[in-house]
C-alpha cells in the first residue's frame, strides 16, 4: 500500500527517477520545468528540504511499496494559517483515484501536523483531471488564477476549508 511520507534527503533519487519518467507526460498538462531542473536537481532537492525545515513549505512523497515514488504533494507559502497546494502523480496511476484520495490525506495533515485552515489550488481550464481532484477532494473555485502562476496559461484558484471537513 502507498505511504504518504514526508520529503528527505534519501528520496532524492526516486524523486529525480519519478520527475524523469513522467516528464513528458507532466508537460503535457502542465509548463515543463526544463532541462535546468534536471541538471540542478540535487541543489533543488537540498534548497526545498532547507525550506520545508524553515517552515515556508511542506513536501510528501507518495511512496510504493517497491521505494519508488508514484507522486508529489507539496504545501508551498505556509503563512497565517493558509498555504498553496501543488501535486503531480505518475502517468501509470492517473486515473485510479490516487491522487483524490493523496490530496484528501494531505488535506487532513495540513490542518493536524501544519496547524493550516485553508488550502489553495491553482488549475488551467485544459487541466480537467486536476479540476476533477479538487473538486472531489472538497475543493471549490474562488476566483480566477493569475497566469504567472500557472506558466503563463489562464486558470482558476480551488480553495478548501479546512475547518469545514470535508470529504
Amino acid at each position: 500500500m502507498p505511504e504518504l511520507q514526508r520529503l528527505h534527503a534519501g528520496h532524492a533519487p526516486a524523486v529525480l527517477a519519478f520527475e524523469l519518467a513522467n516528464r513528458a507526460y507532466f508537460a503535457a498538462s502542465i509548463s515543463d520545468r526544463g532541462d535546468e531542473f534536471y541538471e540542478q536537481f540535487t541543489d533543488r532537492h537540498s534548497a526545498s528540504l532547507a525550506e520545508q525545515e524553515a517552515g515556508i513549505n511542506a513536501f510528501y512523497v507518495l511512496v510504493a511499496e517497491d521505494g519508488s515514488v508514484l507522486g508529489r504533494f507539496n504545501l508551498y507559502d505556509l503563512e497565517d494559517g493558509t498555504a498553496k497546494l501543488g501535486y503531480r502523480v505518475a502517468q501509470h496511476v492517473a486515473g485510479r483515484g490516487v491522487a483524490t484520495a493523496t490530496v484528501r490525506e494531505l488535506c487532513r495533515l495540513a490542518a493536524a501536523r501544519h496547524g493550516l485552515r485553508t488550502l489553495r489550488a491553482a488549475t488551467t481550464p485544459e487541466n480537467a483531471a486536476s479540476q476533477k481532484v479538487l473538486t472531489k477532494a472538497g475543493f471549490v473555485p474562488a476566483g480566477p488564477a493569475d497566469p504567472a502562476d500557472l506558466g503563463g496559461k489562464p486558470g482558476t484558484w480551488y480553495q478548501r476549508d479546512l475547518a469545514a471537513g470535508g470529504p
